[in-house]
């Protein structure tokens, strides 16, 4: 049996309820049989870790634990990882990949080495390191990890020349967007997608349960003039929302958006244009280490030109539809020469129902 296979599905568990902290999964192993396993809980709740150990109890000692971050050190929320495995009596610990979080970083590993326990790193750390992509970004950079999605036809639209878009995608596929939903701290759109499509930018079925989400992801709206009407669906939805405006906005305004349930960030523009990277920084300020922006073709234009994006899923339906006016995906200044288009890397493809999704990550 795959020991951190089985430690990587546990993470998967912990995504999008546990956030700014890793989705980290943990098995331990005992003359060949599992005796304890764990998943990150939300904040000031036990780590993986933990879990696993608490689940082995008494039988605990001198079983090896297959963990997909390494263990931390520190004190935040709760008491270091580390002296809990030593304390044990953990003979040896198997880690994916070290956490890039400078507080631990390789001193978790060294710490458990000292103790006389042995280590193993690098199991399956591509599949770690895709689970908490997010916090590997956010730790690194500061920054939120960027993913862009939609869905279009095979000639690229993503609308009609009269603006119909529902639904390009089948029903799979938009099941699949609800679980993407629910595993990122944040939902972003432009105010153009609120006043063609008037969506609920919701999580439903998250978690493979049924209908919303009880937690639900931050959702934004991009809103350089500050047109976003109040009436608009995504109000009368449960979460919190964020409303970017590029403009100041007086105060009866602002209490009348706060009313439906909106906080209101003002930020500088230029010709009714934020600067997203300012957006980026102050939800990192937030705590939000990932966003998945859902349209429109202006919004992902912006970021594309603004070097913002980090991945890419992208729907493609078996239908053409045609006409010079019908909307592509991408809108923005874009390249002026082919080999200045954006490059896509570590490409994967996945079939829903009759549609198929392509994800990738931008070149850097």
């Amino acid at each position: 049996m795959d020991y951190m296979e089985q430690a990587l599905s546990l993470a998967k568990l912990a995504l999008g309820q546990v956030s700014p902290n890793p989705a980290v999964g943990a098995v331990i192993v005992k003359n060949d049989v599992i005796i304890g396993k764990g998943y990150t809980q939300p904040t000031g709740f036990s780590h993986a870790e933990i879990m696993a150990l608490k689940q082995a109890g008494k039988e605990v000692r001198g079983g090896l634990l297959y963990s997909t971050l390494e263990p931390c050190c520190h004190y935040g929320h709760t008491p270091p990882c580390t002296g809990a495995i030593i304390a044990a009596g953990i003979t040896e610990v198997h880690m994916a990949m070290l956490d890039p979080n400078p507080l631990v970083n390789g001193k978790g590993k060294a710490e458990l080495e000292r103790a006389g326990i042995k280590v193993v790193l690098g199991e399956h750390i591509k599949a770690a390191k895709t689970i908490n992509e997010g916090y590997i970004k956010f730790q690194l950079t500061g920054l939120p990890f960027i993913t862009v999605k939609y869905a279009m036809s095979l000639d690229g639209k993503i609308a009609t020349y009269s603006g119909d878009s529902k639904w390009i995608s089948g029903e799979e596929s938009r099941h699949f967007v609800h679980n993407m939903r629910y595993i990122n701290d944040a939902i972003m759109a432009g105010v153009n997608t609120v006043l063609a499509d008037d969506p609920q930018l919701t999580a439903r079925c998250g978690g493979g349960r049924g209908g919303t989400a009880k937690k639900q992801p931050l959702r934004i709206i991009i809103d350089g003039t500050g047109i976003t009407p109040k009436n608009a669906r995504i109000f009368s939805e449960p979460g919190k929302i964020l409303l970017v405006i590029g403009r100041h906005v007086e105060d009866e305004e602002k209490k009348a958006f706060n009313k439906v349930g909106a906080e209101i960030l003002e930020l500088p523009s230029i010709n009714g244009y934020i600067e997203l990277k300012k957006v980026m920084e102050e939800l990192a300020k937030r705590q939000i280490t990932s966003v998945l922006v859902e349209g429109g073709s202006i919004l992902f234009g912006s970021l594309f030109d603004q070097k913002l994006v980090d991945k890419v899923i992208i729907f493609v339906a078996p239908v053409i539809i045609g006409g010079e006016k019908a909307k592509t995906a991408i809108g923005g200044r874009g390249a002026e020469k082919i080999m200045d288009a954006i490059k896509l890397k570590n490409i994967s493809e996945e079939r829903f129902g009759d549609d198929m999704m392509v994800v990738g990550y931008i070149k850097e």
